[in-house]
């Protein structure tokens, strides 16, 4: 398995993996499916966009996004966010992905990988943060408005680069 800058082929699939979390409604804040034309343009949109893809049929099996959190000032700050297929989760490919994501961030300038909505019941993802060295900066209570209508804490977290 490795990870590797997207390409226009790999949109489909991206797109697909993308709009599944976002149907779970317990981790994206996004509420809008991608479409393949709006899909294109958000992915293109990131400092970096990367998939996780094995051997050489390349199916994808996860993918994310890096981009500024801020502007100015604190431009130096930059934010990810991880999506891997359902059905390959508990497999390692998400820590792949921060991995890959923390090299990338420094590669392209950035001070500060932040993440400001961590759900705090997403407790494989907070258990991989800080195994990887992200520390929590606290706790907003009822930050996140999960599917099915409730409230949950989230979790900011940093590691600095």
């Amino acid at each position: 398995m490795e990870v590797r800058k997207y390409e226009a082929k790999d949109l489909p699939e991206m797109i697909r993996i993308w709009n599944e979390v976002v149907e779970e409604g317990v981790a994206f804040p996004q509420e809008e499916l991608l479409t393949e034309k709006s899909g294109a343009g958000f992915f293109r949109g990131q400092t970096y966009t990367a998939v996780a893809v094995e051997g050489n049929d390349e199916n994808i099996f996860g993918l994310y996004i890096l981009h500024p959190n801020n502007v100015g000032r604190c431009g130096h700050l930059c934010n990810a966010s991880y999506a891997v297929r359902s059905e390959s989760r508990g497999k390692h490919i998400g820590e792949m992905l921060v991995k890959d994501c923390l090299k990338q961030a420094k590669a392209h300038g950035f001070g500060v990988l932040q993440f400001n909505a961590v759900v705090e019941s997403n407790a494989s993802a907070r258990h991989l943060y800080e195994k990887l060295g992200f520390q929590q900066l606290g706790v907003i209570p009822k930050g996140f408005r999960m599917k099915d209508g409730h409230f949950e804490n989230i979790c900011p977290y940093f590691y600095e680069l």
